[in-house]
């Protein structure tokens, strides 16, 4: 899943999005309220996690403004601002949640889980369980299952896997992957798409059937079931990736 997290203050924000990046979550970053009301309109991000006390546009002005835009981007308000009067008036403006500062991390998380868990975003809105054939991911507790077996995933591996599951048939090239998971632009000299393909592959693909995870030549991966796809093609196919 993708996070903005707009906030002013560098330390916060490069914490906050450190510690995101280590549950597993993709995480853009603003520093002010223009750029990121553009960022939040632009409906890539499953959530915002909003400050209030923004140079440019205050951040009640960002959330007024995207609510009234149409936009369902669920919001969690991060802000020194803890009053009561506060709290009332960003709820009432659309916000889904309100931490004040300072806070745990582990606090902010939680809240962040549990309004994705509700839903109300584009992406957000989706169920925590995805399935594709025998696998199963489940978003909380994050957990992947392929027919009765547990499988361990790393944090990377695990996003990795959900980019592929919410997007089952529709090709993904390495750009885009590299860009939603990594957060990174793609460098056409690395190769470190296709090397977590390949691990992901071993762990949910290789060792069963159906396969599920196919190389599409000159684009990229797309995760989906096809029926009738005999399994020593599928093998070949899965050994196309380097």
């Amino acid at each position: 899943m993708k996070l903005l997290v707009i906030e002013d203050d560098p330390k916060t924000s490069s914490f906050v999005r450190k510690g995101f990046a280590e549950a597993g979550f993709t995480v853009d970053t603003a520093a002010d309220g223009p750029s990121g009301l553009r960022l939040a309109r632009s409906g890539e991000h499953d959530l915002v996690v909003l400050d209030l006390m923004l140079p440019g546009l205050p951040g009640e002005e960002v959330l007024r403004e995207l609510r009234s835009s149409g936009s369902r981007t669920p919001v969690v308000i991060l802000t020194a601002r803890g009053d009561l009067d506060d709290r009332v008036r960003g709820l009432q403006l659309g916000a889904d949640d309100y931490l004040s500062k300072p806070f745990a991390f582990v606090e902010l998380l939680a809240r962040v889980r549990a309004v994705l868990r509700r839903g109300g975003g584009p992406a957000a809105a989706s169920t925590t369980t995805l399935r594709i054939a025998d696998l199963t991911l489940e978003l909380s507790p994050r957990s992947v299952r392929r027919g009765d077996l547990r499988v361990e995933l790393t944090p990377k591996e695990f996003a990795l896997l959900e980019l592929l599951m919410r997007h089952a048939g529709e090709p993904l090239t390495r750009a885009l992957i590299a860009e939603r998971v990594w957060d990174m632009t793609f460098d056409s000299g690395t190769n470190v798409v296709d090397v977590h393909i390949r691990r992901l592959r071993a762990k949910v693909d290789e060792p069963f059937e159906p396969k599920l995870i196919h190389t599409v030549r000159g684009v990229g991966y797309v995760l989906e079931h096809r029926a009738g796809v005999a399994a020593a093609g599928a093998s070949g196919e899965a050994g196309a990736a380097t």
